[in-house]
């Protein structure tokens, strides 16, 4: 039972997502519910609700799974818009493509204000070029009433071969918790390797093919033939479960090097492991603004990362870290070569990548641009 909203409630933002998992998407919905206290806010996801809702610290938020299974929602389009007209939400904001074609039933709701996210593209539409994802968000989208792109070429890409109007599409980065996310020299019992004995190269991200991590793996391991005198000391941390974790663990242990690596799987603890990361590896496809690469650069690591997407927004080649190309792990373990070989330029490359971050992408900067976004419903029901 959906409890009563009285007339003086602060008004609603119904967040819907395909899947209310780990990674940056879920990360962004996050903070935007634990830092915009004058919302009030409900996250339907398109599938299930997953343990990740334990992170949402605002009082009385909601969680609805529709469940849908594999396939067209249309189905689905009754349940939800009697579940808005039930709510009556002053915004509906829905992310990815996954979850936009409820962009219809939020506009037969005659929900107030309808936006909808844009926040990277799946592996298998590696920047956008299916015109049949092209048609379907032009479709999905005849009622939303602003698009967000989290990164310039997401922007470009809404308003150039979608062909959404440029006055409709509003660009907001991620922001990042500096104060959760910094440097930290307190080193937590769980994190198995030694300041003073070992150089870590970390990454954090879901194991799946579109985050790349078995050519993050490949890169590690040429680095024995890169830098055969630093090779004893390096180390791999890999935090993040998905599909492909058993391929990667495979991988490291037949290669012999499964002891100077530990790939946990997904962990509640990111925040007080990354300070102990020396280089941060972001190996992805595809990304919007990459909220990991973001709060490694917060807590002080040098990054390489691939030449995608909004990485380049947040990295600038040969100012605060390395950009490579995707799927080139020859490429990827040069740059991590250059930098374990280099500790001045390593040093240099953290310090630069901790004063963008808290100077450019902060989380406060992040949450006013979204608050005044949702402020900006009409009053009332009506399309």
């Amino acid at each position: 039972m959906i409890p009563a909203v009285s007339a003086g409630a602060r008004p609603l933002v119904v967040h819907l997502v395909h899947r209310f998992d780990t990674g940056g998407l879920e990360n962004g919905v996050v903070s935007l519910i634990n830092h915009l206290p004058d919302f009030r806010h409900a996250v339907v996801a398109v599938t299930e609700i997953t343990a990740f809702k334990e992170r949402v610290t605002a009082p009385g938020t909601q969680f609805i799974a529709l469940n849908k299974p594999p396939g067209q929602g249309f189905w689905l389009y009754p349940r939800v818009y009697r579940l808005l007209r039930e709510l009556r939400p002053a915004v509906v904001h829905t992310r990815n493509l996954g979850a936009m074609e409820f962009q219809l039933p939020a506009w037969a709701a005659r929900v107030p204000l309808r936006v909808h996210s844009e926040h990277g593209w799946d592996v298998n539409d590696l920047g956008g070029v299916s015109r049949t994802n092209q048609r379907l968000r032009r479709i999905y989208g005849v009622g939303t009433h602003r698009f967000v792109a989290l990164s310039m070429a997401i922007e470009s890409y809404l308003t150039g071969p979608v062909g959404f109007s440029r006055d409709r599409v509003l660009r907001i980065c991620n922001g990042v918790d500096t104060q959760r996310f910094a440097p930290d020299t307190q080193v937590p019992e769980v994190w198995p390797y030694r300041r003073t004995e070992h150089l870590v190269i970390g990454a954090v991200g879901r194991m799946q093919a579109v985050k790349d991590p078995l050519s993050l793996v490949d890169a590690f391991l040429r680095l024995r033939e890169l830098c055969p005198a630093d090779w004893p000391r390096l180390r791999l941390a890999m935090l993040g479960g998905g599909p492909l974790l058993a391929a990667a663990r495979e991988r490291l242990h037949y290669a012999g090097a499964a002891g100077q690596a530990w790939l946990p799987g997904d962990r509640s603890d990111v925040a007080a492991l990354l300070p102990h990361f020396d280089l941060f590896a972001l190996p992805s496809q595809a990304e919007g603004i990459s909220n990991t690469l973001l709060e490694a650069m917060a807590c002080g690591c040098a990054p390489v990362a691939t030449n995608v997407g909004g990485n380049p927004e947040l990295v600038e080649n040969d100012t605060n870290g390395l950009l490579v190309p995707a799927q080139d792990s020859a490429a990827l373990a040069a740059a991590l070569a250059r930098l374990v070989n280099e500790p001045a330029l390593r040093r240099r490359f953290a310090m630069a990548s901790l004063a963008r971050a808290r100077a450019q992408f902060s989380l406060d900067g992040m949450v006013a641009a979204y608050g005044a976004l949702y402020a900006s419903a009409p009053r009332g029901q009506g399309r």
